[in-house]
């Protein structure tokens, strides 16, 4: 669905460039583009590399794994439709910590694995369970408590101080993510 939107979006853009005579602005945005995003990617990626590094680090080492036990426990009352003790609340934990550091692609493997292990559980195949919306409101909302790749944009940019959004991405990601619970108990009695 969001690639046929994103397609329209490009269309309508080179039709709209193209009746109004500026032609010419469509191959200049599309080299700048390819080049913008080729020296993001160029300076982000040593940042990334380092905290999947240490992701890494700590899944080897077994703290993400204790780490991980110490989470489930408090997030058993939120999925009180997953049995203790079982491999969807690890991976559940493992994301909620890798999104806890801003590091959204060391974060979707083990979120891909919730939801996988989510719909062995699930009875009606064709639905989403409740445990799999809480599961995405509890990921989109996301507690974010270093802002990595926020940071890291904030200092190729040439940021005065690239850590002071730390504390209000902190502040806002909690209300978010309080805020989305509670509107998930409220949705998931209604339905």
């Amino acid at each position: 669905m969001v690639n046929k939107l994103w397609t329209y979006f490009i269309i309508i853009g080179i039709l709209f460039a193209l009746i109004s005579g500026n032609s010419l602005s469509i191959n200049e945005t599309i080299l700048k583009s390819a080049t913008d995003s080729l020296e993001v990617f160029i300076q982000l990626f040593p940042v990334i590399a380092l905290w999947l590094g240490i992701m890494n680090i700590a899944t080897d080492s077994g703290l993400l794994d204790k780490l991980s036990k110490i989470l489930s426990k408090v997030l058993h009352p939120l999925f009180p439709d997953i049995p203790k003790n079982h491999k969807s609340l690890g991976y559940i934990s493992s994301n909620i910590i890798a999104n806890m550091f801003g590091l959204g692609s060391a974060a979707t493997p083990f979120g891909l694995k919730a939801m996988s292990s989510l719909q062995e559980l699930n009875e009606d195949k064709k639905k989403a369970s409740k445990s799999m919306l809480t599961f995405t409101a509890l990921n989109t909302s996301a507690i974010t408590i270093i802002p990595t790749t926020l940071i890291a944009l904030r200092m190729m940019y040439k940021s005065v101080d690239p850590t002071k959004t730390v504390f209000i991405t902190l502040i806002s990601t909690v209300v978010a993510t309080i805020f989305s619970m509670i509107l998930d108990r409220i949705l998931s009695r209604r339905f």
